[in-house]
Order: structure tokens, then sequence, then C-alpha cells
């Protein structure tokens, strides 16, 4: 996942609390799951990285939410880090993160009462072994109470709760204001102003956006200009690697009720084989099963 928009709105007593759009990019060769209720895991709606195992983006029965973004740092990668996809599926199962789960550093969490456990909490243990993975932006969430934290390992910034607002992720810190972060975050503001609930397919068409930044507007990150050019695209679309799939996400309150829906249009309909660009859609809706806290 390479560019996510977001709005969050946790005061929100009847309408919308949370919209998102994100863009996944990713070799073309790396295999995947399109957006399904996953067998070994109950109650986890989410794409599945089938070389990792994990997952970039998804959600859960119980009001859990997660996505991540790798950060760009192709002079600091190590192939023989951890998946950092597992980052989102530990949280969205309930599960201990893959490294030690007796590392917890006091955050008071119990390894069978996962369900207690916070977004900032989590993200705290994390961040404790942070430093073993290639660069990441994990951004962890939980409708029921109504929280959302953020954390990046290639970042000073410890873990913290969202302020409300309109934000955007890529592949530097939260909100570093990269041509295409900016451009779909204004667009994502816009948009809501005129109507606060889109249709999703809407949210989607903003993110299918192949426009490339002026070079003057390129962010520098150590790779090539033409790399770079190609990149600051919000939906990419290069030889071998681009948007593999958007995903249009809300969440919104109606009293004590948290509704979700969710669709996802992307370049694979479960059998591997690549369509460019991507045409395959699936939605799903639900209730979260928890009353807001």
């Amino acid at each position: 996942m390479c560019l996510i928009v977001f709005d969050w709105r946790p005061d929100a007593v009847d309408g919308p609390l949370f919209t998102l759009a994100a863009n996944r990019d990713e070799f073309f060769h790396r295999t995947a799951q399109p957006i399904g209720w996953w067998d070994d895991a109950r109650g986890v709606l989410a794409g599945r990285d089938l070389v990792g195992g994990g997952t970039w983006l998804g959600m859960s029965r119980h009001g859990r939410f997660a996505a991540l973004t790798n950060y760009r740092a192709p002079h600091d990668m190590r192939a023989d880090a951890p998946t950092r996809g597992t980052l989102v599926s530990d949280w969205l199962a309930c599960a201990e993160p893959a490294f030690d789960a007796g590392r917890n550093g006091g955050e008071n969490h119990d390894a069978n009462d996962g369900e207690q456990e916070t977004p900032l909490a989590y993200l705290r243990r994390v961040a404790q072994t942070g430093d073993l993975y290639n660069g990441f932006n994990l951004l962890v969430g939980d409708w029921t109470r109504r929280e959302l934290a953020w954390y990046c390992n290639r970042s000073n910034l410890a873990p913290a709760l969202l302020a409300p607002g309109t934000h955007g992720i890529s592949n530097a810190i939260l909100d570093t204001p990269w041509p295409k972060l900016v451009r779909k975050r204004a667009e994502l503001g816009a948009l809501l102003t005129r109507n606060s609930m889109p249709p999703l397919e809407h949210l989607i068409d903003l993110m299918r956006d192949p426009r490339v930044a002026a070079d003057a507007e390129l962010p520098s990150t150590g790779i090539a200009l033409e790399r770079e050019r190609a990149l600051s695209a919000a939906f990419i679309e290069t030889p071998g690697y681009g948007t593999r799939g958007t995903t249009a996400l809300r969440v919104v309150a109606n009293g004590e009720m948290v509704s979700v829906a969710v669709a996802e249009r992307s370049d694979d309909n479960g059998s591997h084989r690549i369509v460019r660009p991507g045409d395959f859609e699936r939605s799903f809706a639900f209730n979260v099963e928890r009353e807001i806290a």
C-alpha cells in the first residue's frame, strides 16, 4: 500500500467516523489474494500477500482496522527483515506480533486478552522492535474505542493517537507533502465537503489518477529521476510494478451501532492472472459486533 488518504471524525454521533481511499502499489509478480473473509482468522476481512502471509489493509467484525505503507529508503533495505504485513494481520486477528510476545515493556497487555489492547498500546509494543523491520508506516484503529493511531519506524516520533481531520500517508511519514498526497488529500476533503457519504466508487475513481508531478516538485528519496517521476503518480503504471488495487472504506456511526462498507477494485480476480488496469470489483458491508464504548 503506497498512498492512503483518510478523513477521521471520532466525535461523530450519527454519520461518518472514518472515510478512506487507498492505493496498493506492488510488483506484478508478487501473488496476493483479493479482499475477502479469512478462513484461518475469524472475522478478519482483508486481502492477503501470499509471499509474506500478511496484508496491507484490513478490518475485523469487532471494529479493528489497520493499514500499512512501506517507507521509501532504497539504501536501507535488508533482505532478512521480517515481513511487515503481519503487523497488520496480528492486530486484526488479536494476536501477538511476530516478535517475542514476552517483550511487552509494561504495556499492561495480557497475551490471552488481546481484545483489551488499545491501538496506541499495540503500536508502542510494535515500536519496541521496530528497528528489525524495513521501513514502514502503520495505521491502527479501533472503531468501538473511537481511536486511531500511527507509527513510523523511520521517524523520531513516538506512536501517537491521531487528531480529527483529513490526513495522508505515502512512502514517508504522515502528511509529508509529496505532490500526490497533497493533491489527493485535498480532493478527498473537497469531495466530502460536497457529500459526506459519497458512493464508494467515487472514492476509488479519485485514486485512479495517472498524472505525474512536475520535476521541480519531486521528492529526493535516493532513486533515479525517471523512477521518482513515475512513482509520483497516485495510480502508478510501470513495467513490472504499479498500483495493484484501490480500496474505499467508510465507517459510519448510527446511534450505538457502527456500520462498515468497503469496496476494492483490483487487477486480480483471485486467479493470479493480472489484468491492467484492474477492473475486478468486490464490496462488503457489515455492522461492528460491539457497541460504541
